[in-house]
């Protein structure tokens, strides 16, 4: 799409997590458009898993209608307030960034990527092991998580993680729920070498979206 990252989907807002700012004020920041895009790009790739930038879902406070069949918002699309949100599936988990503080949506999305790039600087001195400086922002296990994840997402999440060789693809051809789900637990259980209790617990809460708890698959 355009400039945008790729891998970056863009919807409108589901819901808003927190009150919102009551006056968002002018931003500090000069750089142009296409800067902050590429920032967002580099930032979503160094966050990504393995070699593969990460997926995420940029949300404007936007109607279904404002953007164009290519998912890019319309020229004269006009937001009903200056917020956006951006939740990536990554390799600290799933993470969720919202921000309203400026007057124009671009300069929050804009805060949200120098956000993104402060915190991974964080990983360079050791003082944040397993990740804590992201905490805050899990999407999952909050009751203020935002947005949802729909089916759609949850199941494009459990196949990345079910089978990461081949960008969630089943290669047998298969692709049964009880396949994609016993490979993703397989693969991020606690007590298999490489394994991860977040991740573990990410899968588990996938499956729940799904429909997919156990004797239902």
């Amino acid at each position: 799409m355009s400039d945008y990252p790729s891998g970056l989907t863009l919807r409108p807002i589901e819901r808003w997590p927190a009150p919102r700012t009551k006056q968002p004020g002018p931003s500090p920041f000069s750089a142009p458009w296409r800067s902050t895009l590429q920032l967002l790009d580099r930032e979503l790739r160094a966050i990504g898993s393995g070699n593969r930038p990460s997926t995420a879902v940029l949300q404007i406070a936007m109607r279904e209608q404002d953007f164009r069949l290519d998912g890019l918002p319309r020229a004269n699309a006009i937001p009903t307030h200056p917020g956006v949100i951006l939740s990536i599936e990554s390799s600290k988990g799933p993470l969720s960034f919202p921000c309203d503080r400026f007057t124009h949506w671009q300069d929050n999305l804009r805060a949200i990527a120098l956000s993104l790039e402060a915190l991974r600087k964080l990983d360079r001195f050791g003082t944040t092991p397993n990740a804590q400086q992201y905490t805050g922002f899990r999407a999952i296990g909050s009751a203020s998580s935002t947005p949802t994840e729909s089916t759609a997402q949850a199941l494009r999440a459990l196949e990345l993680i079910a089978f990461p060789d081949t960008d969630g693809v089943d290669p047998s051809g298969i692709a049964s729920s009880d396949r994609i789900k016993r490979l993703a637990k397989a693969n991020t259980h606690p007590d298999r070498t490489g394994g991860d209790s977040d991740a573990f617990q990410r899968v588990q809460d996938l499956i729940k979206i799904l429909g997919w708890d156990e004797g239902r698959a």
